[in-house]
């Protein structure tokens, strides 16, 4: 619920002018509105203000985040300012208006009622963190409406606003002040996802150490961080939290337990943080606490004693025996240096050489007859801040009577200080080096041969003596191993041996090409990607050492222009915007070279799949479908197709269609894009129909389009005519005798609800009776009956004209039946006994013939020759007397047609006999009819 505080006071802020004249208007307010300076200006030289202007100041305070409508306050209810539902008449009182001075920034999240002054929020969302920030204490103005934040109170963000109250009787300006009040919108989160903490082995119990990455919560007071804590502390750690003077919490990690790295050197965790909201939110890092080294740990030999035989023949720089001690520590805490005792006499210092690095002990001068037998070395394993280690090797030398034998190496191959240096393409049984095998005192059998491992072999070299020959047995590899180390030991038949060790170095050649770790490789990029967007980082390795396994990448020449691939990193990029529905799938080589010389190569093939993005809208064939459908279509036939395409592919190209409207008649398969109607349609209650179908894909957000279905109904010949006049077979009309042949008796008028040639009608008399039928003739087109010929006296009596009236209908006519009744007499005697013929059947015989409309006319052909001689002298006796008939006919014509028009004043023809007759209904008024 929306919380209000309303506070009211009025400030005076003008002041009226002295000696009869308007002075300048003066302000300190924050507004120059070109409206109000008009308003100003407009009311100035009547009343100048009346001498004073008034503004208050209103206060309201709100959640952030409120949606649209939330009602804020009433600026009319809380200023007290008369309404219409007032003491006052409504009539009476001037229409209040309410304006912001400005629309400025804080005018965008506040919608102002111009009439009742009602402040609502609008459709953007006030987000508080947005608007202020809390560290800053400024105020951002945007014209007469700012946004203001200060620390000074929970509520100190305020949305500030000037509004204008209109008319002049209620001129003011008002400061409207609105608090945004803070909501648990946002978790705290860490500014790091990751915390690196460093605490000494030896710290003690209650170490505190601060974690320099507090997590961060854009909402204030409780709603911000209040607590931390781990979710692991492996029994020895724990959290604390200070808070300074200005309300920052800082997270202390305190030592519970005691700490040693040499059991473990690392602890990780994860560190959250938790808010005072409700609910609370969280935020997390990963916390790792790294167990830094102290020197709690000497060096310590395995064992404490070391016992050595050495034969007195050995020669200089024979390995004794080496010493190893061992430190937990690390780095500088565990260094190592060894140092005979104080108590080793000179002479074997002098005759056994210890490295103070390594611990290796080696004869550094020879022994002779006075050297002693054995000789205690105690040796010293120091430590930076610790006491010695001591280990004693005990040396027994065993004098040799005879000379060893001597092996003289002398080397084919490239020698340097005692290595030999092999190219790992040199050919099997690639020479290396002599040796000579000699025995001093020339009275011992020696032999030879050859210790270690490796592709080599040692054979006699013939036709010498003593002479062994050292060469390669298999290929070299240097990727396979690089360095050898072997011995030509020479012995004689007294057991008596020694040994010649040689070194031999294996030297890189470039006989391997860079191998790419997959040879295709299958990536994927969704389409619309930003420019230079990374698809992936190629490696290949090559076993070549040096320059000779430095690889460089190279596109090939199949690769689009806008892949990139950079040489010395292997990052593949694509500069531009790729488009899933221009081209889906790229194909294309990439090579890795070597630095060797010459350079090696090897190709690996790189397929991209372009992924698809609901980026294009359903697309209709057309925009306006026209479809011609005839009436009585059965339901639910088939109309048309509409035919719509999408040029995404999988979920975002499935479209569905739906019809906007007249969805109670049509419906459209969804499939097959059919449209259909539910039920049968006549084009005679509606003759087309237009409908909109929408077509939406299947993405997120769908996306759609809409198409116009124009729906025309062909006609059908479904409707017979219909006769509006005669509307009974029952009525009659009054025929007087002295009608004229050839005047209109009355008329038969129908309509049909068809169109074209199926409302096309035709009129006929297909039944007679009377006492002389054949008097009446009607016209197939308009449907008038006329008088053929003059009526006698014994023609007097009750006509009836069956007439068929039938439409040009295809494939097949339809057609109604009406009867005319017609009275040939001077008056009317008895009524009743007229309706008495009327009611019973008449014996009519129907005379099959189709109604025409175009109705040539009929000469009647002279049965009898004998009758010419007959009638050429009739015709010249009263030639004169046919002139005057036909000039007397012409004239009562001529009256009769202007009595057409005035039916009031022609009673001896129309004599109206039935009142059943609704002549308003009729679009065609009938001539010379009545009682039809």
């Amino acid at each position: 619920m929306l919380q209000m505080q309303h506070s009211l006071f009025e400030v005076a802020v003008g002041e009226a002018v002295s000696r009869g004249k308007c002075q300048p208007f003066l302000t300190p307010l924050c507004f120059s509105s070109q409206h109000l300076l008009l308003f100003l200006l407009f009311v100035g030289p009547f009343n100048c203000f009346a001498s004073y202007s008034r503004a208050t100041e209103l206060f309201y305070s709100l959640n952030e985040g409120l949606p649209a409508g939330v009602l804020i306050g009433s600026l009319a209810r809380d200023l007290r300012l008369p309404t219409a539902g007032g003491q006052h008449p409504a009539s009476l009182q001037p229409p209040l208006s309410f304006t912001l001075a400005s629309h400025g920034l804080g005018g965008q999240y506040v919608q102002l009622d111009n009439r009742s002054g009602e402040l609502h929020t609008s459709a953007v969302e006030i987000d508080r963190e947005a608007l202020c920030v809390e560290s800053s204490g400024a105020t951002i103005f945007g014209g007469s409406a700012a946004v203001s934040s200060s620390s000074s109170s929970p509520e100190s963000c305020l949305l500030l606003l000037d509004v204008l109250v209109l008319p002049q009787e209620y001129f003011r300006l008002v400061k409207v002040k609105i608090a945004i009040r803070d909501v648990n919108d946002n978790a705290p989160r860490f500014p790091v996802p990751h915390i690196r903490l460093s605490v000494p082995e030896n710290a003690p119990v209650n170490t505190r150490l601060a974690i320099e990455h507090p997590a961060l919560d854009p909402d204030m007071g409780t709603n911000g961080v209040q607590t931390y804590r781990l979710r692991d502390n492996y029994g020895v750690f724990t959290l604390d939290v200070e808070e300074n003077e200005n309300g920052e919490r800082t997270p202390y990690l305190i030592v519970m337990g005691a700490l040693d790295r040499e059991t473990q050197d690392e602890y990780v965790t994860v560190i959250i943080a938790e808010d005072g909201g409700t609910p609370p939110l969280v935020g997390s890092a990963t916390l790792t606490i790294d167990i830094s080294d102290i020197n709690d740990n000497c060096p310590q030999f395995n064992d404490s004693q070391l016992n050595v035989t050495l034969y007195g023949n050995s020669s200089l720089g024979t390995h004794v025996a080496t010493v190893h001690a061992v430190d937990m520590d690390l780095g500088s805490n565990a260094h190592i240096t060894y140092s005979y005792s104080q108590k080793v006499p000179q002479p074997s210092r002098d005759l056994f050489h210890l490295n103070e690095s390594t611990g290796i002990i080696t004869l550094s001068t020879k022994v002779d007859g006075d050297t002693p037998k054995l000789h205690r070395l105690i040796i010293l394993g120091n430590g930076p801040g610790c006491i010695p280690a001591v280990i004693t090797v005990l040396v027994t030398i065993i004098k040799v009577m005879m000379r060893p034998p001597e092996v003289v190496p002398r080397f084919i191959a490239n020698e340097v200080e005692g290595v030999v240096y092999l190219k790992e393409l040199e050919p099997i049984n690639t020479p290396i080096a002599f040796f000579t095998i000699k025995d001093p005192d020339e009275k011992y059998k020696v032999s030879c041969y050859l210790d270690g491992d490796g592709p080599f072999g040692l054979s006699p070299y013939k036709p010498y003596n003593n002479e062994y020959l050292l060469e390669t047995t298999n290929p070299l590899d240097f990727e396979t191993q690089q360095l050898y180390e072997i011995s030509i030991v020479a012995w004689n038949s007294e057991g008596f041996h020694v040994k010649k060790v040689v070194k031999i170095q294996i030297l890189d050649d470039n006989d391997n090409s860079p191998v790419f770790s997959e040879e295709l490789i299958e990536l994927s990029i969704e389409e619309n990607n930003v420019p230079n967007a990374f698809l992936t980082k190629l490696h290949a390795t090559d076993a070549d050492s040096g320059e000779r396994g430095q690889v460089s990448y190279f596109l090939g020449p199949d690769a689009p222009s806008y892949f990139a691939l950079d040489k010395t990193t292997g990052v593949l990029t694509v500069s531009t915007q790729l488009d899933r529905e221009e081209k889906e799938k790229y194909r294309y080589t990439v090579k890795a070279v070597d630095s060797g010389f010459p350079p090696r190569e090897s190709i690996a093939t790189v397929t991209i799949t372009v992924l698809d993005k609901n980026d294009n809208s359903p697309r209709f064939i057309n925009k306006d479908f026209s479809f011609f459908v005839p009436e009585n279509f059965p339901g639910f036939g088939e109309i048309g197709v509409i035919s719509v395409t999408d040029a995404d592919a999988g979920q975002n190209g499935w479209v569905a269609l739906s019809v906007l409207n007249g969805s109670d008649i049509f419906v459209i398969d969804t499939g097959k894009g059919v449209l259909r109607a539910k039920i049968s349609l006549d084009r005679e209650q509606q003759s087309s129909y237009v409908l909109w179908i929408e077509a939406v894909d299947g993405g997120d957000p769908a996306l759609s389009s809409t198409a116009k279905i124009t729906i025309l109904l062909l006609d059908i010949n479904d409707n017979p005519p219909l006769v509006l006049f005669p509307q009974s077979n029952m009525s009659y009309l009054l025929v007087l005798p002295s009608t004229l042949p050839g005047s209109p008796i009355t008329e038969v008028y129908a309509v049909d609800k068809d169109t074209g040639m199926n409302a096309v009608i035709a009129y006929s008399i297909i039944g007679r009776r009377g006492p002389r039928p054949e008097s009446f003739r009607i016209d197939p087109k308009t449907g008038n009956i006329t008088l053929e010929e003059s009526l006698m006296q014994n023609d007097y009596g009750l006509y009836r004209l069956l007439v068929k009236v039938s439409d040009h209908g295809y494939p097949e006519p339809l057609h109604s039946t009406v009867m005319v009744n017609l009275f040939v007499n001077d008056t009317v005697s008895n009524e009743s006994y007229i309706e008495s013929l009327l009611r019973k059947e008449p014996d009519i015989s129907v005379e099959e013939k189709q109604p025409q409309i175009s109705i040539e006319p009929t000469h009647k052909k002279m049965e009898s020759a004998s009758c010419m001689p007959t009638l050429v002298a009739l015709s010249i006796i009263s030639l004169g007397s046919i002139a005057l008939v036909t000039g007397m006919g012409i004239y009562i014509c001529l009256r009769k047609g202007k009595k057409h028009h005035r039916a009031d004043e022609n009673l001896e023809v129309q004599i109206p006999l039935n009142g059943r007759i609704n002549l308003h209904m009729l679009e065609k008024k009938p001539v010379e009819i009545s009682n039809i």
